[in-house]
């Protein structure tokens, strides 16, 4: 079992991890503009208590979104960072992946399609199913206004995310709903050991973000045609 530093700011939730042979060591906090500050100092720490050092580190893993775009360059940017610097590769996990994992582990079944608010009265989306121990995509990440989600997606069996709280009457009533997270931080772990396994390292320089929108707020004209 390799070494793993695995972190991810794509959201309001800071959430880090290290894979290691034993008992993952897990840390969640506060991320937006605190990100920034206190990745480094706290995997050093989860590091430490783990009785490992930086040199130890096998691989990066990191969360490459769709999120918010301040946290998805934090992430990327701390794991290029880490990987060039220790001269190891990174390993790069899907953001909305992230909550399916989490809510698989909740109960949500092996169907589910997460649903993240946006802002803006927009949803990142994307639709996963857990086949034979491994996730696949069945309907890639992508951004949707919520009743253009409510056409895409019909009857899902299973929907999680915080999209089910913010835009709670755009999607109406849905038969297995999971809008809150337990750990972010221990399914994060999960896909970056299985990430590992099944040779998804790259180089430092492939780790980039991934964006789905490229408008991150609206004009003074929209803000004011939306009150109205």
């Amino acid at each position: 079992m390799p070494v793993l530093l695995a972190l991810d700011s794509a959201t309001e939730m800071m959430a880090l991890a290290v894979v290691t042979p034993g008992p993952a060591k897990l840390f969640e906090a506060a991320g937006g503009a605190q990100a920034s500050a206190r990745m480094l100092p706290e995997l050093k720490a989860l590091l430490a208590d783990a009785g490992l050092k930086l040199a130890d580190v096998d691989a990066v893993a990191y969360g490459q979104g769709p999120g918010a775009f301040t946290g998805l360059r934090t992430a990327c940017a701390v794991a290029q960072g880490l990987a060039f610097g220790l001269d190891k590769p990174v390993l790069a996990i899907d953001s909305l992946m992230l909550v399916a994992e989490d809510a698989r582990t909740q109960g949500a079944g092996d169907d589910i399609w997460v649903a993240m608010d946006a802002r803006i009265g927009e949803i990142y989306a994307a639709h996963y199913r857990w086949v034979d121990g491994a996730w696949q995509v069945a309907s890639a990440p992508a951004l949707y206004a919520p009743a253009a989600l409510l056409s895409r997606w019909g009857q899902p069996a299973a929907v999680a995310g915080t999209a089910l709280s913010a835009y709670a009457d755009g999607l109406g009533s849905l038969p297995s709903a999971w809008p809150q997270t337990q750990s972010r931080a221990a399914a994060l772990a999960r896909l970056a050991g299985a990430a590992w396994q099944r040779g998804e390292a790259r180089d430092a320089a492939e780790a980039v973000p991934v964006y789905v929108r490229d408008k991150v707020a609206l004009t003074t004209a929209e803000r004011e045609l939306a009150k109205s």
